[in-house]
């Protein structure tokens, strides 16, 4: 300190982001509901293949349903994302989502016919399609350019751990009682987000200036330059006003809506969403050495892993990268399962009660022995999941969520992403229905022949179509969007 030493700071003030971090976690608990949900199959289909309730025990063509149904809920749930989102709000309708989810696992846990495990995973999937469509949303609204990739790519770093959850959790606990573990957090995430700010974009789009001032202020900190933030906002959303169908016709508006409809299509197309689901039974069938159970958790953490490090590399090496490297790892992993499973016989398994916990629990009737030596060959089935998975976490698993709430604009971006979620289940029902009677009847080869090929187009619809938005603010987004042709905001 001297005579030169200011007494008033004027320079730029220090942000704290702690609270902002709390919000965000606060909101993803519904992703890691979705995680959690997603996948609840994979361990409890081998116990109801051999459930002594004969009113609880599947044969292909009801597991085909119990792992399908969900995606019917998630498109219900993202068509009605459409319409809460702009009337009650981002935060509101995630809370929302928290009644039907537990309902959901509390018919399956009390589950004594099949009707009920099917309502319970419809339920918890509409569940699923308002966080997809709602979470996205309110994380890219709330956070500061300088975090938005990273707090972006929460969203599908807690779907990850939600299923990582699920595996570990089915080593140790019967299957009904994996029901009633996904009640907690979804009651968790009630009671922290009673706590949190509504989007400030959204209180200033309903004229609540003077909420959005206190939301900002409570998101950034006291210091920080947050009226500036205020008044960009509110700038972006007076040059905007009510989106119409007319308005449809413009670029500014179907550009950003058509990449991220398809950006979703491509997501569920490249087979996540059947692999995850039934990642047991595929384990199963490729006569993996290791037990399926074991490998399925195994790839749950690899999958983990990578959306960590995809979050790390999200504002530094670009969301483009990111979507180049998802989209050629994922081609050659399932070119890797399409030849093995082509050229060695995966023959259907049946498991009996008494083998459900036994390793390597093969019929010898179906030609595979018990506790077989290890083939170093098994090793490709395992290592081709990780290396899906490891891609798709990389790219499209993360950034298909965080373009979504970046590009469209903001009149859209109470409807579009209900569109989009709503169509992307759609099309992941209809993969997961048919998936495994593709498999009865032709075999692993053509599902993942046929992944391969949308890892193709991934690529190529990346290349042409997908803009770079690291480190751009969401104005300037909806800017470049308006314009055609560049990011930078002309105050005139």
């Amino acid at each position: 300190m001297d005579e030169r030493t200011p007494l008033l700071n004027n320079g730029p003030a220090s942000t704290s982001n702690a609270r902002l971090y709390l919000a965000v976690f606060s909101a993803v608990l519904g992703n890691f509901n979705f995680g959690y949900s997603l996948v609840y199959p994979s361990p409890v289909i081998p116990y109801l293949q051999v459930e002594e309730n004969p009113n609880l025990r599947m044969n292909t063509t009801y597991i085909a349903w119990f792992g399908s149904v969900f995606s019917l809920g998630a498109a219900a749930g993202g068509l009605g994302a459409m319409l809460l989102n702009d009337m009650i709000g981002r935060k509101i309708s995630i809370m929302i989502s928290g009644v039907p989810c537990s309902v959901g696992y509390l018919l399956m846990a009390a589950a004594q016919t099949r009707w009920m495990l099917y309502l319970g995973r419809i339920l918890t999937g509409f569940a699923s399609g308002i966080t997809a469509a709602a979470i996205p949303v309110y994380v890219s609204e709330i956070s500061s350019p300088r975090v938005r990739g990273v707090l972006g790519s929460f969203a599908q770093v807690s779907v990850v751990v939600g299923s990582l959850s699920l595996y570990v959790l089915g080593l140790l606990l019967p299957w009904r009682w994996l029901a009633v573990a996904g009640e907690l957090p979804a009651l968790l995430m009630l009671v922290l987000l009673c706590f949190m700010p509504k989007s400030p974009r959204y209180l200033i789009s309903k004229g609540r200036q003077e909420e959005a001032l206190k939301a900002l202020e409570w998101l950034r900190g006291r210091d920080a330059n947050f009226i500036a933030e205020l008044k960009n906002i509110e700038k972006s959303i007076s040059s905007q006003g009510n989106i119409s169908w007319s308005d449809l016709a413009m670029p500014y508006y179907y550009k950003p809506i058509v990449i991220s409809v398809i950006m979703w299509l491509l997501q569920q197309m490249t087979g996540i969403t059947p692999i995850l689901v039934y990642l047991e039974p595929i384990f199963h069938r490729t006569k993996v050495t290791l037990e399926p159970r074991y490998d399925a958790a195994l790839v749950a953490l690899v999958r983990l892993l990578s959306v960590m490090i995809a979050a790390s590399l999200m504002d530094r090496a670009g969301r483009k990268r990111l979507l180049f490297t998802s989209g050629f790892l994922m081609f050659l992993a399932c070119q890797a399962l399409t030849i093995y499973t082509h050229t060695t016989p995966c023959p259907s398994i049946n498991i009996t009660h008494s083998q459900l916990h036994t390793p390597f629990s093969i019929l010898q009737s179906h030609g595979v022995q018990q506790s077989p030596p290890f083939d170093p060959i098994t090793v490709i089935p395992l290592l081709s999941t990780m290396v899906i998975i490891f891609g798709y976490a990389m790219g499209w698993g993360p950034i298909t969520w965080l373009l979504m709430s970046e590009i469209l604009p903001l009149g859209a971006r109470g409807k579009a992403p209900g569109l989009c979620v709503g169509i992307s289940w759609v099309t992941a029902f209809i993969l997961t229905q048919v998936f495994m009677h593709v498999v009865e009847a032709y075999g692993l080869f053509v599902p993942f022949l046929f992944f391969s090929v949308v890892a193709v187009i991934s690529i190529l619809f990346t290349a042409l179509y997908v803009p770079e938005t690291k480190g751009r603010s969401l104005e300037e987004i909806e800017n470049y969007f308006r314009t055609g042709r560049t990011f930078t905001i002309n105050d005139n």
